[in-house]
C-alpha cells in the first residue's frame, strides 16, 4: 500500500468512563472515498472531528503524509469540512459564501472571483452565485457548502452526514453526484454517515464502527458478502441467522449441521469455530419454494409489500423467524399469509460466524 494520506493510530477518546474511541488505528488511502459507518453513538463522529482537529484524542496520534499533527490545530490541517447543517453565512451571497475561504486566504479579488465561478460550477449552481441563502433549498445549500469546502482545494475533504437532512429521492440523487464529484476530483473523501444505502453505493472502502471500536473495514461488496460477526452482518443490510455445528471432515472440507440437515461449506470458515456457531444468510439468498422440493418447512407470517420486491416473514419450529426477500415479478410462487412452504439457501450464500 502506498504512504497513506491520513495515520491513526491507537485513538483513544474518553469522557468519564465512556470510551467513545476505544483504541481506533487505521490507514486512509490518498484519493480514496472511505465512509465511518455507525449507528449513533458508535464513534463515527468523534473520530471524523478528531481527524480534523475540532477534539483532541486522549491517547494515541493522528499523522498527516507521515507528519504528527494530533495537536495542531484545525486552521493548520490542509482538511476542509462539509457539514449536516450546511453551515452557510446567513447575511453572505452564494458567492460570498463560497469565496470566504479564499478570502480568508488573502487571494487577490480577480483570482478568488474566477475560483467561485468554477466552484459553482462544480456543482451545476452556476446561475446562483447573488442568491442568499434563505433562498436556496436544502439541496442547494448543501452544493453550496460542498463548493465553499473545495474551493481551496484541500488535501482531505471530511464530509459529516451531509444528506442526512434531506428528503429520500434527493438525498438518492446527491449520492449520485458526489461519487462522480469524487472520482473527478481525485481528493480524498472521508464520509460519516449511519445510512448503509449511503455506504454502500459511494465508498471505495467502509469502516463500521460500534461503541468507538472497528468492527469490520473492508470494500462494500466484501463487507456485506462476508461479514465476521453479528453486528456487521445485521447493521450493513439484513441477516438471517441460524444456530449450526461446525464441522472439519477427513478430507478437509467443512460441514454445517441445521437442525436435521447437513451440507457442505463452499469455504473453510474464516472466523475461530470451535463446534458451536451461527450461519449468517441474507434474506435474499433463501430460496421459498413448495413443500418437498426445499430443506425446510415453515409457515409464512407475514408479507410486507416493497414494489420490487416483497419481504416474507417465515416461522420454523426449530430456529424460529426467517426473512426472505423474493422478487414480485414473475414471481414462481406467489406468497400468501398462514401458507406451509419450504426454504433453503445454497451453502455458497451462508457465513460461518461466531455464535456470540
Amino acid at each position: 500500500m502506498p504512504n497513506p494520506i491520513i495515520s491513526v493510530r491507537n485513538a483513544v477518546k474518553t469522557y468519564g468512563k465512556v470510551r467513545a474511541l476505544d483504541n481506533v488505528a487505521l490507514d486512509i488511502r490518498e484519493g480514496e472515498f472511505l465512509t465511518l459507518l455507525g449507528p449513533s453513538g458508535s464513534g463515527k463522529t468523534t473520530l471524523l472531528s478528531a481527524i480534523a482537529g475540532f477534539l483532541s484524542v486522549t491517547s494515541g496520534s493522528i499523522h498527516a503524509r507521515g507528519a504528527e499533527i494530533t495537536h495542531l490545530p484545525p486552521e493548520k490541517r490542509d482538511f476542509a469540512m462539509v457539514f449536516q447543517g450546511y453551515a452557510l453565512f446567513p447575511t453572505m451571497t452564494v458567492a460570498e459564501n463560497v469565496g470566504y475561504p479564499l478570502r480568508v486566504r488573502k487571494m487577490p479579488n480577480a483570482e478568488r472571483a474566477e475560483r467561485v465561478r468554477e466552484c459553482l460550477e462544480l456543482v451545476q449552481m452556476s446561475g446562483f452565485a447573488d442568491r442568499m441563502p434563505h433562498q436556496l433549498s436544502g439541496g442547494q445549500q448543501q452544493r453550496i457548502a460542498l463548493a465553499r469546502a473545495l474551493s481551496f482545494k484541500p488535501d482531505v475533504l471530511l464530509l459529516d452526514e451531509p444528506l442526512s437532512a434531506l428528503d429520500k429521492k434527493l438525498r438518492a440523487d446527491l449520492q449520485w453526484e458526489l461519487k462522480a464529484l469524487h472520482d473527478r476530483l481525485g481528493v480524498t473523501f472521508i464520509y460519516v454517515t449511519h445510512d448503509q444505502d449511503e455506504a454502500m453505493s459511494m465508498s471505495d472502502r467502509v469502516i463500521i464502527l460500534s461503541d468507538g471500536s472497528v468492527q469490520q473495514e473492508g470494500a462494500p461488496a466484501e463487507l456485506y458478502n462476508r461479514p465476521r460477526n453479528k453486528f456487521v452482518a445485521s447493521f450493513l443490510g439484513k441477516s438471517n441467522f441460524v444456530p449450526a455445528q461446525i464441522r472439519k471432515q477427513a478430507n478437509g472440507t467443512y460441514t454445517a449441521q441445521v437442525a436435521q440437515e447437513s451440507f457442505e461449506l463452499s469455504a473453510e470458515p474464516e472466523v475461530n469455530i470451535d463446534g458451536k456457531a451461527c450461519l449468517a444468510i441474507r434474506p435474499e439468498r433463501v430460496r421459498l419454494g413448495l413443500p418437498g422440493l426445499e430443506c425446510f418447512a415453515g409457515r409464512i407470517r407475514q408479507i410486507s409489500y416493497l414494489g420490487e420486491r416483497c419481504l416474507v416473514l417465515v416461522d420454523h419450529e426449530e430456529f424460529g423467524e426467517i426473512l426472505i426477500s423474493q422478487t414480485t415479478w414473475n414471481a414462481s410462487l406467489p406468497p400468501e399469509p398462514n401458507m406451509e412452504i419450504s426454504f433453503g439457501w445454497d451453502c455458497k450464500a451462508c457465513v460461518p460466524i461466531a455464535e456470540n
